[in-house]
């Protein structure tokens, strides 16, 4: 299973919204095929390993670091295949989450023949998809709070000048948190004190994160840095020169107003996690 979890790694940049998921097919104590879940749409993890396998995988052992899936979704149920290849038993690390299997990829296995366990390694494995787990079950993305600030508490000098209180190593772990992230949510305050491109760099990745700007008046500059290759501004006060200027720039605004006139905080991570946002840097 820790050699399951490894392969799921290898998705941490690549599967949103789906879970990283990594297999393991062993037989009479040696690997005979592995595989993992690289981008949503495309073959699960399971898939990859059966590929491997081929027919050696008829009365083997699949350990997979979540539950197989039950659906029909963009591709097959994973259950169905395991059984179909003749698998004898499968180890999942833990249950999926997703209401739509919730126990039923186990179940399904379990009414096949196949003998079923769920729970190896699970702490790992639901910290892994600590996202995915909280976006199926509570409807929201999970925020990562990345801050930087000296022993004293400051995170700039006394004039408001900023200037960079971490090293090179911390702020290229930065990068990494931020590629894995399906989102980076910033405030306008930022946007207009620093201008900033809040972007994954230094990673080779095939996509960046969304760019979300809470924005109660929309005061977010068109030409700021952070619009580019488009982003999400979310304001309370429907100002519509302001906004058609954003639109104008290619940006997205969504008015969530609360009852306090700023932006309501607990919409905007509703409304996060139903686009399938998993992961927010903060």
């Amino acid at each position: 299973m820790a050699r399951a979890l490894q392969l799921a790694e290898r998705g941490l940049y690549t599967t949103t919204p789906n879970p990283r998921v990594g297999c393991v097919i062993v037989k009479d104590g040696r690997v005979i095929g592995e595989g993992w879940h690289e981008k949503a749409g495309e073959p699960h993890a399971e898939i990859h390993a059966l590929r491997a396998a081929g027919a050696a995988a008829r009365g083997a052992t699949a350990y997979v670091s979540l539950e197989p899936c039950s659906h029909h979704g963009r591709t097959p149920p994973c259950a169905n295949a395991l059984i179909d290849a003749g698998v004898a038993r499968v180890v999942a690390a833990m249950r999926d989450p997703n209401p739509q299997v919730a126990g039923n990829g186990i179940e399904l296995l379990t009414l096949a023949g196949v003998r079923a366990e769920v729970g190896l390694l699970e702490a790992e494995a639901r910290e892994l998809n600590i996202g995915f787990v909280s976006r199926m079950t509570r409807g929201r993305p999970w925020l990562r709070l990345k801050t930087a600030s000296s022993l004293d508490g400051k995170t700039a000098l006394n004039n408001g000048q900023s200037q960079w209180i971490t090293g090179e190593a911390a702020r290229a772990d930065v990068q990494r948190w931020r590629a894995r992230s399906c989102a980076i949510l910033t405030g306008v305050g930022t946007v207009v004190a620093d201008d900033p491109q809040m972007t994954a760099r230094g990673l080779d990745i095939p996509r960046q994160p969304l760019k979300v700007i809470l924005d109660s008046r929309l005061r977010t500059p068109p030409t700021a840095r952070i619009l580019a290759g488009g982003a999400l501004v979310i304001g309370a006060a429907d100002l519509s020169d302001r906004r058609a200027a954003l639109a104008a720039a290619g940006v997205e605004v969504m008015l969530l107003p609360g009852n306090d006139g700023n932006v309501d905080l607990a919409a905007v991570l509703a409304e996060l996690g139903r686009r399938g946002i998993n992961e927010v840097h903060v």
